[in-house]
């Protein structure tokens, strides 16, 4: 009777979503294992978690749209979800939004972009021509530019529930001289916006490593469950 009791103490203290999946899409040249440390701790949490792995510099953004996430949909309706929720970084963001632009998800829950290029990055506008830009980025990174006919200014905006959190801090001060104002090394704060978003918050960390900080973790949790981030609770 003892071990009963305990065991329904913990299952109570414990949080579960089994019922809900969690699709990671990761960004541009990177993998799913990038991700691996948010994945990791939703699952933690009890979500469903399709950590995706795809071929960012092989194909355009329309194509990889359609390919990542009709991939992640696959993976987490074999648990049969209440809801699905989108976690991504950098491109993966744009994905997302591609995707939702010509279709629907009945059980779309909330998504969480981590530095995602929105308003598209300076950095393709001065360095698309670049000799090896397309090599090292592909197709779709020389769509990420901040122009009218860019991707992600095509795009429109958020028709989702969407969480956005943006680095401040740069570890490429190359790149960072090429964007205006505060960056990730990548991105401009200002870039990272969206039109409609849910939320929005800055976070001390670079572009590449902002999947992996402690504290933006946190936060995608919290928006998650309750649809804003906590840093922006009153205290």
């Amino acid at each position: 009777m003892k071990i009963l009791f305990i065991t329904l103490i913990m299952l109570m203290a414990v949080p579960c979503y089994a019922d809900e999946c969690v699709i990671l899409l990761h960004g541009l040249a990177r993998s799913a294992a990038s991700m691996e440390k948010l994945a990791d701790r939703l699952t933690a949490e009890g979500y469903v978690v399709a950590n995706v792995d795809y071929p960012s510099r092989k194909h355009d953004v329309e194509k990889l749209a359609f390919m990542a996430v009709d991939k992640g949909l696959a993976m987490c309706n074999k648990s049969k979800p209440a809801k699905i929720h989108f976690i991504t970084h950098s491109l993966g963001g744009i994905l997302v939004r591609q995707y939702l632009q010509h279709n629907s998800i009945e059980s779309m829950g909330r998504t969480v972009m981590l530095g995602p290029p929105n308003g598209g990055s300076e950095v393709v506008d001065k360095l698309n021509n670049v000799p090896g830009f397309k090599i090292i980025n592909g197709p779709a990174g020389l769509q990420l530019g901040t122009g009218v006919n860019s991707i992600p200014n095509s795009l429109g905006p958020a028709n989702f529930e969407v969480g956005i959190i943006s680095g401040t801090k740069s570890i490429n001060l190359f790149l960072s001289i090429l964007i205006p104002e505060t960056d990730d090394g990548k991105v401009s704060v200002e870039s990272t916006h969206l039109e409609n978003e849910k939320d929005f918050i800055e976070v001390p960390v670079s572009h590449p490593f902002i999947m992996k900080n402690d504290q933006v973790i946190e936060e995608v949790v919290f928006f998650l469950r309750n649809g804003v981030f906590e840093k922006a609770q009153p205290k």
